[in-house]
Order: C-alpha cells, then structure tokens, then sequence
C-alpha cells in the first residue's frame, strides 16, 4: 500500500509524527501537499471526505480517511509492525502516544497562549508568562513521567521500538530547538532519555531521513519555536 499523507508543506509540526513512523518502517507514501497541486488537492479532502479530519494531518489507506496524530499511530503502529502485539501493551503505547500530544499542545501555547489566530508578536507578554511555567515545570514534569516510563529499558516497550519512540525522539528534538537552555538543565537529569533519542537518531532508515530533504528544519512557523526571550 502506498499511503497518502496530508499535511502543510513548509513545516514539520504533528505531521512529523507520521512521517518518522512510515521512515522508519519504510512504507510507500506520498506527502501530498508538497506535490503539483498539492494544497488543493489537501483542502478538497478537508471538504469531501466522508470522514472529514478536524485539521491536517490526516492519513489516506486505502479506503479510510484516518484523523488525529494518535490515532494515526494507532492505526500504522499494528500495519506497519510498530507497536506490541498485546492489548495492554498496544494500549500503553497509545497511552504514551496521548501524553505526548498532551505536551505538544503545551508547547505550543508557549508562544500562542491567548490566540492561535494573533501574532505571536500580539501576545509576546502573555507568552513569557506561560514560557515561564512551561520551563520551569511543565518540562520537567514531563521529562519525569517518560523517564520513568522508560526505565532502564532500550525503548517505552523494552527491547523493540514503538511509534512513541519515534514521537518522543521528535519531542525532545522540538524541545531542544526551542528552549535548548531549559532542555540542556533538564537532560543532565534525564540521561536515559538523551540515550533514547540517539538510538532513534542512529536507526539507519531514521538516519537516512534525517539526512534527506523530506526533512524540513525546525522554523518559526511550526509548533516548536526558538524566541529566545522565552527560554530561560
């Protein structure tokens, strides 16, 4: 199957989740957007698909239309052999899947914590305010709970990775682009997890992506971004 992904051309943001996943496995996909035509062709199935996604991204297999960046994963973590076959343990990969989308959305709210319609520039002190909490606790707290998840483990599930690697991989990318002072503090403390991100880093299909040109840059447009005045 050749999947079709749909989602912004000109930035990683939560399509990124996706596409480590299918890199990783090594699946035929398009990335559909950033093809002739594209942004049409991604705005049509907003309107017309019988199963209508929210906002991008969205996952076209076969016959379903799939929405949600957790349920994506949900859905290639069993097709494309990236998640455990047990119920409890698909289910806990999910659950960590859930968190992680949690704190995306914190993230994000660093720099739009009023409106994400206005300017960061409109909403810069509010944003300090939040960036502040966001650094000083919310990182941390975090940071916790998925080094507690991993353990002394290789990955979340122990000996073989999952999808929520890959999304913690790209996680603890964004962070350190964004806030690389607060990210630097709190890796001293979280060594297990700096070892995680580069056993991600070094799979070879997730090193040769990283490599190409299907890898954007981080930017001020996407969900991670580095104001320095926020990072404390």
């Amino acid at each position: 199957m050749v999947y079709q992904l749909y989602y912004w051309p000109t930035i990683q943001g939560r399509g990124e989740f996706v596409r480590l996943a299918l890199e990783e496995a090594g699946a035929g996909y398009v990335d559909v957007a950033r093809g002739e035509d594209g942004m049409k062709a991604l705005m049509a199935e907003l309107d017309t698909a019988d199963h209508p996604s929210f906002a991008p991204p969205f996952l076209k297999a076969g016959a379903l239309t799939i929405g949600q960046v957790a349920n994506i994963l949900l859905y290639l973590g069993e097709h494309l052999h990236l998640a455990p076959r047990g119920e409890a343990a698909r289910l806990w990969t999910h659950q960590l899947q859930l968190t992680i989308a949690d704190l995306v959305a914190e993230a994000h709210d660093t720099h739009h914590p009023v409106s994400g319609d206005s300017y960061y520039e409109d909403q810069k002190p509010e944003a300090k305010k939040r960036a502040a909490e966001f650094v000083k606790t919310r990182i941390p707290k975090f940071m916790d709970y998925f080094a507690r998840a991993l353990g002394d483990k290789d990955y979340l599930n122990g000996a073989h990775l999952s999808y929520a690697d890959l999304s913690l991989f790209q996680v603890i990318a964004g962070l350190r682009y964004a806030f690389p002072k607060a990210m630097a503090r709190s890796e001293k403390q979280h060594a297990p997890l700096t070892a995680l991100y580069d056993r991600v880093a070094q799979r070879p299909k997730i090193a040769a992506y990283l490599a190409s040109e299907r890898r954007l840059p981080f930017s001020e447009e996407g969900i991670f971004r580095h104001y320095p005045e926020l990072d404390h």
